[in-house]
């Protein structure tokens, strides 16, 4: 039945935002019985596929990573080598996507966006130097960094992939240098942009991904693990 309600959502060519009929109109379309269309709707509205606003109906759901996101996060709570896997896997689909787009992303870089990224490094910076953590302005800067390619899903990944690393990262051991290490690379990011360097920004990216990199690889090859 969710298959089916997939298909008229294509057929009649709605778009996210769009009225679905109402329960009984679609059980009258579809030829199925409330129970049916209801479980359906349930498992599509899990998917984010469609939105049910109570009091109001049933929509079409916008574009999301939810979906994707809980089945990763979960993958990394079977075990914790399992963790470590999944954020090397993370790691490098992120710094593949950002080193692919870093010609278009110094193209036309604007004093705004340059103004943003130096904001949020220093953030980082100043938490760093008081030993704090600071995953939440670590995301903000990536979806800032990438926000000038105006792809919508793009940013949706960007911000997914960070979703599943703040649920599973804090298994991960955290020093105090490198977090001091991990905003300075940033700054060099954000100072890449701002002179338009796409080779300096690509070796950036790979700078700033290799700390992270260092510390899963060390963590997957301990002995002590499971």
């Amino acid at each position: 039945m969710a298959d089916q309600i997939k298909q008229f959502i294509i057929r009649n060519e709605l778009r996210p935002g769009d009225p679905l009929p109402t329960e009984a109109e679609l059980c009258d379309e579809l030829g199925a019985s409330r129970s049916s269309v209801r479980e359906a709707v349930k498992v599509l509205a899990a998917l984010d596929i469609v939105e049910v606003r109570h009091g109001h109906g049933t929509y079409v759901g916008k574009m999301s990573m939810a979906a994707l996101v809980e089945s990763l996060a979960f993958r990394g709570f079977l075990s914790r080598k399992s963790d470590y896997n999944i954020i090397s896997e993370l790691v490098d689909v992120r710094s593949t996507l950002e080193q692919g787009f870093a010609d278009a992303l110094v193209a036309s870089p604007s004093s705004a966006q340059s103004t943003r990224l130096q904001e949020l490094a220093g953030g980082m910076l100043a938490k760093a130097q008081r030993g704090e953590e600071f995953i939440e302005i670590d995301r903000a800067f990536h979806l800032a960094l990438m926000e000038p390619l105006a792809n919508s899903l793009l940013l949706q990944l960007t911000g997914a992939f960070w979703d599943v690393h703040a649920i599973v990262a804090p298994g991960l051991p955290t020093r105090a240098d490198n977090l001091l290490l991990t905003a300075r690379l940033h700054q060099n990011i954000a100072e890449r942009v701002a002179v338009g360097d796409a080779t300096g920004l690509r070796e950036a990216i790979a700078a700033h991904y290799q700390p992270i990199r260092s510390t899963i690889s060390s963590e997957i090859s301990s002995p002590t693990k499971d």
